[in-house]
């Protein structure tokens, strides 16, 4: 028997993307290691997946363990290593305010375990590893999908944690492990309907926006005309990660799954100002009295804005998707641009202003 080992379900891609890996995989089953906290909502994702489509029915096994324990907290890990052929591992703390502490154990030394499991699986074709484009930190120019360690600083332990789980990971492809890195952008909702699963990043400014009256004020940062917001729509990117996993060439490569063209912040503001139907005042703020505004308990609560996100408001990198738009020539599949799909978000937002804003992890 062969199986999937998957980690990051039941999460916002980890949702999306188990059931199109299982359909291109007709013959294996996965096993999606869950938190406890988070088994019954797995449970239910799963059993909708399986509803949804019935070839799925029966193979999706929900196995309770946590990345950051000794072996990886599973009771069946030697069957697992025996059995697993491919693993996909999402698993992460995505939260920008995230401690070092926690953020070390997530996404550092749970990464290091799995790299461990992968060491260890005599049957394994390939782990597909998402890290994030912003591995980049402050670097200040453009950022390419070789690039890795270039003296940059970092805007949150977020940021500087998942660097340091791709170090290791690269460190084990160039000891011979088959991997391959996929590095999103800033992942908004579905292209094409909006829908998502969490409201962060950009959202942040979306709901601030629909919340205010017809002539809404908004904080703005750095230089607006020049600073680009960089952002990958989730059906675009599980596409994309499933059309460049199939291929034998992406063995050990690195993609970076982008907008090639984002817009600056003075065209993101624009497309949002239409979208929400609000005529925006904007006002002028030092980056770091914006940011301590924005600690500030009442401000915070008010304007549901976190300070760390002002850092990509005033971000100077640029990323490069080279590769990643090489090897997916002719597939159909691209990253889109923000201006085709951001009156869907707005939209979905406005239908829907439950959905949380807390990280799973």
């Amino acid at each position: 028997m062969s199986s999937i080992l998957f980690t990051g379900f039941p999460g916002f891609l980890g949702t999306e993307l188990l059931p199109r890996v299982l359909r291109r995989a007709p013959g294996r089953s996965a096993v999606c290691l869950v938190q406890r906290r988070y088994a019954e909502l797995a449970a239910h994702r799963a059993g909708e997946l399986a509803t949804d489509d019935p070839s799925l029915a029966g193979r999706i096994h929900l196995q309770e363990g946590d990345i950051a324990e000794p072996g990886l907290g599973m009771t069946s890990i030697r069957q697992i290593e025996r059995e697993t052929t491919e693993i996909y591992h999402l698993a992460a703390v995505y939260d920008l305010e995230v401690s070092r502490k926690t953020g070390i154990r997530v996404n550092v030394e749970g990464t290091r375990r799995i790299l461990q499991l992968a060491e260890r699986c005599p049957r394994l074709e390939r782990l597909h590893y998402v890290s994030t484009c912003y591995v980049s930190g402050r670097y200040d120019g453009t950022f390419r999908e070789s690039d890795l360690d270039v003296g940059q600083c970092f805007n949150n332990q977020y940021e500087e944690t998942k660097f340091l789980a791709e170090v290791e990971v690269r460190a084990a492809v160039k000891g011979g492990l088959p991997a391959t890195v996929y590095r999103p952008a800033i992942v908004v909702g579905d292209s094409r309907t909006g829908v998502t699963q969490k409201y962060d990043g950009p959202y942040y400014l979306i709901r601030f926006l629909l919340r205010q009256p017809r002539f809404a004020v908004m904080p703005v940062v750095g230089n607006p005309m020049r600073t680009r917001v960089t952002l990958a729509p989730s059906d675009a990117v599980i596409a994309a990660i499933i059309c460049l996993s199939r291929l034998e060439t992406s063995v050990g490569r690195v993609y970076q799954l982008a907008d090639p063209d984002p817009p600056t912040v003075n065209e993101m503001l624009h497309l949002l100002e239409r979208a929400t139907r609000k005529r925006l005042l904007r006002l002028r703020f030092p980056v770091g009295l914006a940011k301590s505004v924005l600690r500030a308990p009442p401000i915070r609560r008010a304007t549901g804005i976190p300070a760390a996100l002002v850092d990509y408001f005033n971000h100077p990198t640029i990323y490069s998707t080279e590769r990643a738009r090489a090897d997916l020539e002719g597939s159909g599949i691209e990253i889109p641009t923000f201006s085709s799909y951001a009156e869907r978000l707005v939209s979905f937002v406005a239908e829907n202003p439950d959905v949380g804003s807390e990280a799973m992890a």
